[in-house]
């Protein structure tokens, strides 16, 4: 897309790598099965793209479609030649006695299917392999297994008793046939299931990836000892299903049949190549910043065992930080081969740091900051060292574009003709000042909080419903982030209580403070089974109740507290629900948030931050308009819109099932009118978080209209962002 040339080389039939229907990974990053306190930290780009095709065509997770809609985006790329079923076996570099003798100029590769060598010539190469073998036989610099406390001051870092390598997996499906099914295990089956101390987990009920703990490995050479460590793995699986099947502890899965086993294992970890920056753990707990940030990351510092499903402690050791991090591009090429760039879960961070890298939604968007900089290095003719030195303001600019989240990175678009002095008005725009009542009720048998985006100053005065089953008190507390970019509720700023009777009341708190700065307020009630509170079904772009429960899946048990000094943060998880769930509290304001105004549509940020960063029209406006002027006529050859398509889901690709196939938040319908009142450009049944209207012609106009629709009830009509070139 950004005019290069591209062959995308393979060794599999199917794109995808652990995401594929061979390996049957759910894609996940920042998000964490939104069971962290990253708000609205889904990757942006073009996983965003492949995740939210997914969802629209695939709801239910069916990993092969999803391989389906892999291949799409790939084949309708005229610039990309596609090899699958081609592995990499060789390359050619400059002579030893040349300047540029650390250059690559060729890899060679064979497809088995064709019988069809392949010697692949290019300027610039990038090993997103997941082994590194490009970068292996290239000599580029790497690393394998655990770096020591002392070398990079890690607290985390293993010893050898827990392992320095993360191992492999193998997941299996079932299916209900309706009627008995015998199963006879092979003779490499594992015999005696209590070798493996976790067997009481296996049920009948768990499937696929939820089975990610059947790993195995780590102690081995995770390249060379791969077929050996399938091979165990299958024993392993085939004796975990004559165990759910033939032990008589689970009559239920009398009809069930083993409908997939899967032939190749997924790999967590292997090889880690050097850049000229390593990201460590204090980057990520810190949350770092740096000046050539291309990508973010949200996913804990999640390291396992390395005696995997023989281990007789936990299957993972998760720690998340209070909010994403940066990712610089150092880390994106070797820091000895000129030419080469590195991406997926090889790049340059310590064993620790990768913990957290290595999940592919933050591999993602790594790979879209190479392919950008590759672009850029092909315009300048340089080396990606050389483009870093010279042309990271550009770089960063041109990942922008594609919706790349870069944390607190300041953006100057020069281009874009939309600006923060043009003239841009709207047939409404919101002014909150309620979440109206709904009949739904719920007991306060979790804290929660309604997040409200508050700009410097006064915090209006909330009213609301409660009703108490008994004599009680109800405990409120206002809360901040430390960090105004950041949504862990983590500085208490007041804190009331009210005694109530049984029965049915409206309360008033009034807090007499002010922020400091622009950020989001947690208004908490506090865990009280004897309370009952009303929410509302009126959803809003950057609004979102959050609720202090525990998600185990990612090691969330309502607080994080190391009893050891490992260098990671405590703090409580406060985290939303998922809809159709996830209702907002009802409450009414003492005055309006006027946090939606058309100003958010050129700040140059698309998701909510410390404030929504969107404008949202009036809820009764169903088909509202915009109207931009200039003071002076203009020449737009391009629209570009950005939508919501709330980024606080995280979209898993399989296994889940998701009740939307559209964001509800998200524009459907688009027109462009000019001054004359003519439409001159539209999006039609849009689901996606960017949209583009490109002209024929150059238009030449000082004022245009944008009218836009979307479909759900309950939600007022928003967008992030317009750019006009």
């Amino acid at each position: 897309r950004a005019g290069l040339k591209v062959t995308l080389v393979q060794d599999r039939p199917v794109l995808g790598g652990n995401c594929s229907s061979e390996v049957r990974l759910w894609i996940l990053g920042a998000t964490s099965h939104m069971g962290n306190n990253n708000r609205w930290a889904r990757e942006s780009g073009v996983i965003d793209e492949i995740m939210l095709e997914n969802i629209y065509r695939n709801p239910d997770g069916n990993p092969l479609i999803f391989d389906t809609v892999l291949l799409e985006k790939v084949v309708r790329e005229t610039n990309i030649t596609l090899l699958l079923n081609t592995a990499v076996y060789d390359l050619d570099k400059k002579p030893q006695d040349a300047t540029d003798s650390d250059t690559i100029t060729a890899v060679h590769a064979f497809c088995s299917q064709n019988s069809t060598q392949y010697t692949l010539s290019a300027p610039l190469f990038c090993d997103a392999s997941g082994d590194g073998i490009v970068g292996f036989m290239a000599g580029a610099a790497f690393r394998m297994g655990a770096e020591s406390i002392e070398e990079f001051g890690e607290k985390f870092a293993p010893d050898k008793a827990y392992g320095e390598l993360l191992g492999h997996s193998i997941y299996f499906y079932s299916k209900d046939v309706g009627r008995p099914v015998k199963f006879v295990p092979p003779s490499f089956a594992l015999q005696d299931i209590q070798e493996i101390p976790r067997y009481k987990t296996f049920n009948p009920k768990d499937f696929g990836c939820r089975l990610w703990w059947l790993e195995y490995g780590g102690r081995l050479d995770t390249v060379h000892d791969t077929e050996t460590i399938k091979w165990e793995l299958w024993k392993v699986v085939y004796g975990a299903w004559n165990y759910i099947k033939n032990s008589g502890a689970f009559p239920e899965a009398e009809n069930l049949t083993l409908e997939w086993v899967g032939t190749i294992p997924g790999k967590r970890e292997s090889r880690r190549f050097e850049g000229d920056y390593m990201l460590t753990q204090q980057d990520i707990v810190e949350q770092k910043t740096f000046n050539d940030t291309v990508a973010f990351g949200g996913w804990s510092i999640d390291l396992h065992p390395a005696d995997g499903v023989y281990s007789d402690q936990s299957g993972c050791n998760q720690w998340h930080s209070k909010g994403v991090f940066s990712i610089p591009y150092r880390c994106y090429y070797s820091k000895n081969i000129s030419n080469l760039f590195i991406a997926g879960r090889i790049i340059s961070a310590t064993h620790v740091a990768f913990g957290s890298t290595r999940v592919m939604a933050t591999s993602a968007v790594g790979g879209q900051a190479v392919a950008m900089a590759a672009a850029l290095c092909k315009k300048y003719n340089c080396t990606p060292r050389e483009l870093g030195e010279r042309y990271m303001q550009e770089l960063q600019l041109a990942l922008w574009r594609t919706g790349q989240y870069l944390p607190q990175t300041v953006i100057q678009d020069g281009q874009n003709l939309i600006t923060s002095e043009t003239q841009i008005t709207a047939s409404s725009t919101l002014q909150l000042t309620e979440l109206p009542k709904s009949d739904f009720w719920a007991l306060l048998k979790d804290s929660v909080a309604q997040m409200l985006p508050i700009s410097k100053g006064t915090i209006p005065s909330v009213s609301f419903q409660v009703e108490a089953l008994q004599p009680t008190e109800l405990l409120i507390e206002l809360r901040k982030s430390c960090k105004s970019y950041n949504h862990t509720p983590d500085v208490t700023l007041d804190r009331q209580a009210f005694r109530l009777e049984t029965g049915i009341h409206q309360i008033q708190v009034d807090w007499n403070l002010e922020m400091e700065e622009d950020c989001y307020a947690f208004i908490c009630f506090m865990k009280n089974e004897a309370i009952k509170i009303q929410f509302s079904e009126t959803r809003i772009t950057g609004l979102v109740s959050v609720f202090n429960a525990t998600n185990p899946a990612v090691s969330n048990y309502g607080k994080q507290e190391s009893l050891e000094d490992i260098g990671v943060d405590s703090f409580e998880f406060w985290c939303p629900q998922r809809r159709p769930e996830g209702r907002n509290i009802a409450m009414q304001l003492s005055k309006p948030l006027d946090v939606f105004g058309t100003n958010n549509l050129a700040n140059g940020l698309h998701r909510p931050i410390a404030q929504p960063n969107a404008w949202v029209a009036d809820i009764n406006d169903i088909n509202p308009t915009l109207n931009i002027r200039w003071e002076q006529p203009v020449t737009i050859s391009r629209l570009d819109f950005v939508f919501d398509t709330d980024y606080d889901h995280p979209m898993e690709n399989v296994i889940y099932h998701h009740p939307e196939t559209e964001m509800p938040f998200c524009v459907q319908y688009l027109e462009v009118l000019n001054q004359k009142g003519e439409v001159i450009g539209s999006i039609q049944n849009n689901h996606q978080s960017t949209g583009t209207i490109v002209f024929n012609e150059p238009i030449f106009e000082n004022n245009i209209q944008i009218r836009l629709s979307q479909r759900h009830t309950h939600v007022p009509v928003s967008l992030m962002e317009i750019r006009a070139y």
